[in-house]
């Protein structure tokens, strides 16, 4: 803990050296949890071709809901337990409310997995070769979405609790293991998308694993349980946490709009191709996860202690390294897009690769302006404005950029598709500083906490 929280007298080196070790350790731990679902397409595109690729792609949104849900549970407990202080007694009851809540909605997602998944994949939009492979896929991971969702919880509390080392190890653990059983599962073994999906799912079972090494040696201030959520756990776990759920539930929203937009565009291939392009953003976005989960408990403990100096250099380390990250993925996507297409393309499909790098040039354009708008919200959060950075990350999710892509692709087709997100980033990056601007006035200031959790 002593890494964690910094006592007044150190200097802004040591501030800076705290702030740097969380956000590199979240960001690449973030982007091992990505693979997850990259070393999917990887694998998928290799052995099943476009059509598992555009099966896969359809999915997605799927997976984007069940994540969402895990980080904003996660994450709302997490910052609740930051900002109280991290009292063990309160901190075990915290975590084992938010615990609960996760384990209820993974429990109502196999249930919905067992019984409704067929009309899922329909509405999706699968199709043809497509169909049997999107609902298996989807089966396996709605089924698998208890382990998913505490996943994310453990994760969230393990490294608010003082062992973000230990996230990190779990994360990378986690993926690493995804990796390799997607090989074995669907090369030595032929179990095709099901191999894929079930390597997907063992994942996090084996990432919660290693975070209960926590639990085992400490040390720790909170408890491994798991009790029942009272109606106060929700409203504060959404309040704290919705900016992370809206910021990965837009990312499902604007692949479900993309596919029937991209479907009636460029058919199978088209969907494909969209299938590389918002997998390498997932891996780019998760570089800019990693550094507001690694802002975020900082930013919650000075709060807390009323330090408004810590609070605001904090802040400004995390949108300058956001905008710097940016414009070095927007630079590599530039420079390679044919080398990062064929990553995804063994079978060498020449209208897949003319889309797709085509798609990479326009669609990255926007990740220096994503970066800081996802800090802005988290940060947003962290200090108890969570109105405000609820309605940021609603902005930049759904309100924007829908809009923006039915009217760009209606305007240019597939260019207007991929011009769609940095078009709404820069329009919402201004709504972002308005935001920022209000919070700093007198009335914004010294506002007393919520109501906890209970």
């Amino acid at each position: 803990m002593q890494a964690l929280f910094l006592h007044r007298k150190e200097g802004k080196y040591v501030l800076f050296r705290s702030f740097s070790k969380y956000a590199f350790l979240n960001i690449l731990g973030m982007i091992g949890l990505s693979c997850y679902i990259l070393a999917d397409t990887y694998f998928i595109s290799a052995r099943l071709g476009a059509p598992g690729l555009a099966a896969l792609n359809l999915v997605l949104p799927v997976y984007s809901c069940i994540n969402a849900t895990g980080l904003m549970i996660g994450i709302g407990g997490a910052t609740r337990y930051s900002l109280d202080g991290g009292a063990e007694g309160r901190a075990s009851s915290v975590f084992g409310r938010t615990a609960g809540l996760g384990l209820l909605f993974g429990l109502v997602c196999v249930l919905i997995g067992v019984t409704l998944h067929r009309p899922i994949v329909h509405g999706l939009g699968a199709y043809g070769e497509m169909e049997p492979l999107a609902d298996i896929y989807l089966q396996t991971i709605l089924c698998f979405a208890p382990f998913f969702v505490l996943n994310n919880i453990v994760l969230a509390f393990v490294r608010n609790d003082g062992s973000p080392q230990l996230s990190m190890c779990a994360m990378l653990t986690g993926s690493f293991s995804n990796i390799l059983l997607d090989y074995v599962f669907m090369y030595p073994l032929g179990m095709g998308m099901f191999g894929a999906a079930f390597a997907t799912g063992l994942a996090p079972v084996i990432s919660l694993a290693v975070l209960s090494l926590h639990f085992i040696k400490g040390p720790r201030r909170i408890l491994p349980r798991v009790s029942l959520p009272g109606y106060r756990t929700l409203l504060d776990c959404g309040r704290l946490g919705g900016a992370a759920f809206v910021n990965e539930i837009s990312s499902g929203v604007v692949l479900f709009v993309f596919n029937r937009v991209v479907l009636t565009i460029s058919g199978e291939t088209g969907v494909a191709a969209y299938g590389v392009v918002a997998n390498l953003a997932l891996v780019a976005m998760s570089i800019f996860t990693g550094l507001c989960q690694g802002s975020q408990p900082l930013i919650s403990r000075f709060h807390g202690q009323g330090d408004d100096h810590r609070e605001k250099t904090v802040r400004r380390y995390a949108l300058v390294s956001s905008f710097v990250l940016g414009s070095a993925v927007a630079m590599l996507a530039l420079c390679f897009p044919a080398q990062l297409t064929a990553l995804f393309n063994s079978a060498g499909d020449a209208q897949l690769a003319q889309i797709a790098e085509r798609g990479i040039r326009l669609y990255f354009l926007g990740f220096p302006l994503a970066g800081i708008n996802l800090v802005v919200a988290i940060c947003l959060a962290a200090s108890e404005h969570g109105t405000f950075s609820f309605t940021l990350a609603l902005a930049r999710g759904c309100v924007v950029i829908l809009p923006v892509t039915l009217l760009l692709s209606s305007i240019w087709g597939m260019d207007g598709v991929w011009l769609s997100f940095p078009v709404t980033e820069a329009i919402t990056l201004v709504y972002a500083f308005v935001l920022l601007r209000i919070t700093k006035k007198p009335a914004f200031q010294n506002l007393p906490n919520h109501r906890r959790i209970s």
